[in-house]
């Protein structure tokens, strides 16, 4: 650890651990897939990114059960600091263009997610009906 850090990445976890804690299966065909575990005192959070379909992105956006649909979200600046940085990818709530959407699982009786206390879901556009999602979630 840092010193007067009190978290960590776990360097044993990635995607599949990410994917299994959020109930996400990363689609079929998927590409770049990356994910992380950061150790926290309180929470863990988890990160999962791929970049697959539009269609498949906003797929997954429904079956969260949000309360609001996937909508624009850009901010100037990461204020919970880098975590997809850790992966080497653009912190989602940055990018121009990119939609936003979250949920509380055990708020909308999800029970495929009680473990999950929040999760948020950025789709970025990319080309050729592609996108890059990315999902954070404790």
């Amino acid at each position: 650890m840092t010193e007067g850090r009190d978290w960590h990445w776990d360097k044993e976890a990635g995607a599949a651990e990410a994917s299994a804690f959020m109930n996400v299966a990363v689609p079929k065909g998927a590409t770049q897939s990356k994910g992380a575990v950061q150790i926290n005192p309180q929470e863990d959070i988890y990160l999962l990114s791929f970049v697959t379909s539009e269609k498949n992105a906003e797929s997954i956006a429904e079956d969260l059960h949000s309360e609001e649909p996937l909508k624009d979200k850009t901010k100037d600046f990461a204020p919970e600091g880098e975590r997809f940085g850790h992966l080497g990818l653009t912190e989602p709530q940055t990018l121009k263009g990119a939609r936003w959407t979250g949920v509380c699982p055990p708020c909308v009786k999800d029970d495929r997610r009680k473990k999950v206390q929040w999760i948020d879901l950025y789709v970025q556009t990319l080309k050729a009906e592609q996108a890059r999602v990315y999902l954070q979630a404790f």
